[in-house]
């Protein structure tokens, strides 16, 4: 299995990692009802095709999302337990609404709380989910945040610290404070922004590039219909926020194109899904590509990607097949 280095970390991740996104459930920020033995059994599934890492947060249902990684971990042999990434910045009041905090106080007690909730004497890899919210707001405690998450760092609760949906000014001021692992941004062939800057900025210097969206939360998969379309319910995030692909005309727009990866994939036994990921991992700068999963089926939809790679010819086919409307959303 091949096995890349993260940034500057002593970390070494297979090429795709599972996204433990809608593992949280139902409500804010989820993706409708999940049951919890199928996202255990698609962990289970995940470790047993090779993948060696797993990326979770606290705001996946709340908390729900790393105690089920946790359950799944402790069924399995302490030898094969796979990194699990976390994230801080994003958390909830007492009414279960979303906030975001990067005070030093609720950088400490995030930790404490990922801790107990993960069963872990120490978390591999904690992410500032993000800088501010919502997007675009103001983030005057980006650095107080950082410092606090370098400073458990040191004091051994954590082994390595990163960002998530930074640009490159915020990663330029939190480099300042300490070295960055690895950054998470969106990323996939419908939205490609972070090439111009960003990508190249991780390259130089040795930041990590963990993406996710690589399947265009799984508008890519191959496995959409107008009947699924219109059977989501209004519990799922991307009908709550009204996520611009899952609307018309993005959303046909969008199946046109899998049917183009459908023939690339076609040609060498692999799914869209496969080639969707496959399209992340050609870029130099990406280390490993995340890929959310709600069973073990989803799993192996996708598991493929680890060892596949496009032509150089495949990948400019793509590009050009790709329709302006939708190259950025």
């Amino acid at each position: 299995m091949e096995l890349k280095p993260l940034g500057n970390s002593d970390l070494e991740i297979t090429p795709v990692g599972l996204g433990a996104w809608a593992m949280g459930g139902d409500g804010v920020f989820g993706w409708g009802p999940q049951e919890d033995k199928e996202s255990i059994a698609a962990i289970h599934r995940s470790v047993e095709q090779g993948i060696n890492w797993i990326d979770t947060a606290p705001i996946y249902g709340m908390g729900h999302s790393e105690e089920i990684v946790a359950r799944a971990l402790k069924e399995m042999d302490s030898s094969q337990r796979p990194l699990v990434f976390t994230k801080c910045s994003i958390v909830w009041d007492d009414e279960k609404n979303p906030i975001h905090s990067l005070k030093a106080d609720s950088v400490r007690q995030e930790i404490e709380d990922s801790l107990r909730r993960l069963d872990a004497d120490v978390l591999d890899l904690v992410q500032v989910h993000r800088p501010s919210w919502p997007i675009g707001a103001p983030d005057p405690d980006l650095e107080e945040g950082w410092t606090a998450l370098a400073e458990q760092k040191e004091a051994g609760k954590i082994r390595h610290i990163a960002v998530s949906n930074f640009d490159v000014g915020q990663m330029e001021r939190a480099q300042a404070i300490a070295p960055i692992t690895s950054l998470q941004p969106p990323y996939s062939m419908l939205m490609r922004q972070i090439e111009d800057d960003i990508l190249p900025f991780c390259l130089e210097n040795n930041i990590g590039v963990l993406p996710y969206s690589t399947m265009q939360n799984g508008l890519l998969t191959g496995s959409w219909t107008r009947k699924r379309y219109e059977a989501l319910p209004h519990t799922d995030w991307r009908m709550q926020f009204k996520s611009p692909p899952f609307q018309e005309p993005l959303f046909s727009q969008i199946l046109e194109l899998v049917e183009g990866l459908r023939k690339i994939g076609d040609a060498h036994g692999r799914s869209p899904a496969e080639v969707a990921v496959a399209w992340t991992l050609h870029h130099p700068a990406v280390t490993g590509s995340i890929v959310g999963a709600r069973s073990a089926d989803q799993v192996d939809g996708f598991i493929g990607a680890i060892d596949f790679r496009l032509s150089d010819e495949e990948y400019a086919r793509i590009g050009e097949d790709l329709p302006e409307s939708i190259t950025l959303i």
